[in-house]
């Protein structure tokens, strides 16, 4: 029916786990119900997951049944006749999970509802044609999971009681925790997009993915990070962790709004700890100070600067937010520290200019009042931040680790009290092993002082104590290369003969040429190894000083026997002779997948391969990526060949040039 949901990303990310009686009961096979009703309907929309036959198939049943039924999205409960294990498993259910049930049953055969679920809503399927509600199924499973609504009489009839994360169902496996850890460590954003796509489906997806997104933020890939963590609201648009970093990366992208709906989805949920909820009031602290900057950094003079600094609104209200997080947790030094930086800078401004200040206020003695009060805020925020900051680094002491903050915040405090150059340069130098993001935070806050003139001289002697804050580096643009092998001797169907290597190196050399005229020197390239057309672009590249880095989908060796040594001596020379020259990374140690993606059957090395170099080269956004493929024009490579790597390129929206047909390939 036309007006019948179809799958959508909300529905597409989802699991299901179906609790039934199995064979005929009472008259209803419940079986033909599951593949003629239940079945399709998740289909239809996309969701995964399915019954405890699966599980009955792999033989630890009370393990796998808790886990599939606890941490599904969403479960379809057949109670049509009084079966107990369908009661004990959506007893389970009610007790541990607040959403969402969905329940179905019989028209006409079956028993009688028991009369504590006597109430509750079902649909009802004709058992002698199940097919015929699948529609209705399908609607009602779609505005379930789209309403977001306790359906656990339970969690209604108790709703202070907290609900356990999916997550402490079912951890990720170590193995593939491990490598997202590797990734983190050799900062390798390409790697943790790989990992991302290849857990899309597993049941621990929700705790992979937490693991995935925390990564990507500490990397700073932003925008992976915030693709990640929608993911996850997906799963729970109130989940306190992913609004939280979402309202930060949103600030960091420039997308103050958005971030402001984030914290509030924060803020409006009760009973949140009080860290999150300072976290929250520091974050929108941080928005208004960017709307703050914006009113008036772009004035050239200083005088017409410091006016509109002062009078601008936001200035206070960054204050008052920061404020309200650090009376919220007083341990949350970070917002203690950011309260009292602006309102040094709010009443060091006011005196010195008293008639803007009083423009504001309905007559001069209200303006010099509320002056007042606010100094003395000040010295008090001072003291109690001091205090905040001690404590902090005193816990840091005794687990013998370092708060490098902590130790800046202190320093902050002593040009925001107003202490002498000399005395704020030597609090500045007492910070030993201050790394770049934090140098550009600390100058950044420093040049706010001198750039409105208020305790310059202090903070230009703390400059002098710090190292020139890093450029953001311009993101190089990355050739990324697919091609055939080379045919080995003897083969049935001419695809790329050896005869066509020198006409395929200058189609491959006149593209890489072409790439530069149209993106410029700054460039880098990807590629396999195999004999072909990834060694001759690896030469080509070479030729013209362009970095390479070689992916091998398996060791040199095991990669030699694959994909080289077949079409002879001279090719092999050429890939070893390659990766003396080049660095080459490795994606795995042999053609057996990670037991974690063990669930992938239709899935080989040489596609992972595929996505691998794919997402490594997207790092920096597909419109910095050229696909150059030396390609027949035909889909015959199957996954994990040159068809597939352009299929994926074109569907992210990169560049793909395509070469070689009509003067390799027979047109």
């Amino acid at each position: 029916m036309s007006d019948t949901p179809q799958a959508t990303q909300d529905t597409r990310s989802r699991r299901a786990f179906i609790v039934r009686p199995f064979g005929t009961k009472s008259g209803i096979d419940f079986d033909r119900v599951e593949a003629e009703l239940i079945n399709p309907a998740l289909t239809r929309l996309g969701i995964r997951g399915r019954t405890t036959m699966e599980i009955l198939r792999t033989g630890n049943i009370r393990t796998d049944m808790f886990q599939g039924l606890l941490v599904a999205d969403i479960v379809v409960a057949d109670l049509s006749i009084h079966n107990a294990n369908v009661f004990y498993e959506l007893g389970l259910r009610h007790a541990l999970r607040r959403a969402a049930t969905v329940m179905i049953r019989g028209k006409e055969g079956g028993d009688k509802v028991p009369f504590d679920l006597f109430t509750d809503r079902y649909i009802a399927y004709d058992e002698t044609n199940p097919a015929a509600s699948v529609d209705d199924l399908v609607r009602t499973l779609h505005a379930t999971i789209l309403a977001g609504v306790t359906d656990s009489p339970v969690f209604q009839l108790l709703p202070e009681m907290v609900e356990q994360k999916p997550e402490s169902f079912l951890a990720a496996p170590p193995a593939f925790l491990g490598e997202v850890e590797r990734a983190k460590a050799e900062a390798l954003p390409g790697d943790l997009a790989l990992l991302q796509e290849e857990i899309e489906a597993v049941p621990w997806a929700r705790t992979g993915l937490r693991a995935l997104g925390r990564a990507q933020f500490a990397l700073r890939a932003m925008e992976a990070a915030k693709e990640t963590w929608e993911a996850i609201r997906r799963f729970d648009e109130d989940d306190v962790e992913a609004n939280t970093l979402l309202a930060t990366i949103d600030q960091k992208l420039g997308r103050l709004a958005d971030s402001d709906i984030a914290i509030d989805r924060v803020l409006k949920q009760p009973g949140i700890p009080r860290r999150d909820r300072a976290e929250a009031l520091a974050l929108k602290g941080r928005n208004a100070k960017n709307r703050w900057l914006t009113e008036w950094s772009a004035e050239a003079d200083r005088d017409r600067a410091c006016k509109c600094a002062l009078a601008s609104g936001w200035l206070r209200q960054s204050f008052e937010h920061y404020s309200a997080g650090f009376r919220t947790d007083l341990t949350h030094y970070f917002s203690g520290i950011n309260a009292a930086g602006l309102l040094a800078l709010l009443t060091e401004l006011a005196t010195a200019d008293t008639r803007t200040w009083s423009d504001s206020f309905s007559d001069d003695e209200e303006a010099e009042k509320e002056l007042a009060g606010l100094k003395k805020r000040r010295a008090e925020l001072l003291v109690t931040v001091q205090a905040s900051i001690d404590a902090e680094q005193d816990l840091a002491k005794a687990a013998g680790k370092q708060d490098l903050w902590a130790d800046i915040s202190e320093a902050d405090l002593s040009l925001y009290r107003g202490d002498s150059p000399s005395r704020v340069k030597g609090r500045y130098n007492l910070v030993r092993g201050i790394s770049p993001f934090q140098v550009g935070a600390v100058r950044s806050q420093l040049e706010l002082f001198q750039r409105l003139g208020i305790y310059e001289e202090a903070a230009r002697a703390a400059l002098d104590t710090l190292p020139q804050a890093q450029s953001s580096a311009n993101p190089p643009h990355v050739l990324l290369f697919t091609g055939h092998r080379v045919d080995d001797p003897g083969r049935d169907e001419p695809r790329f003969p050896p005869d066509k290597v020198d006409v395929a190196r200058q189609e491959i050399g006149a593209a890489i040429d072409a790439a530069i005229a149209r993106h410029g020197q700054h460039l880098i390239a990807i590629s396999g190894a195999a004999s072909g057309g990834d060694l001759l672009f690896q030469e080509e590249c070479q030729s013209r000083n362009i970095p390479t880095t070689a992916f091998l989908a398996l060791p040199q060796q095991e990669y030699a026997v694959e994909s080289v040594s077949s079409a002879g001596p001279e090719w092999t020379r050429k890939f070893y002779d390659l990766l003396k020259k080049t660095p080459s990374r490795v994606l795995q140690s042999s053609k057996d997948l990670p037991r974690w993606l063990s669930h992938r059957t239709d899935y080989t090395v040489w596609q992972r391969n595929n996505l691998w170099m794919l997402h490594n080269a997207l790092a920096n956004g597909s419109s910095r990526v050229t696909l150059i493929a030396l390609w027949n024009g035909k889909a015959g490579d199957g996954p994990g060949g040159t068809a597939d790597m352009v299929d994926h390129i074109q569907r992210r929206g990169g560049e793909v040039v395509r070469i070689g047909l009509g003067t390799v390939f027979p047109a």
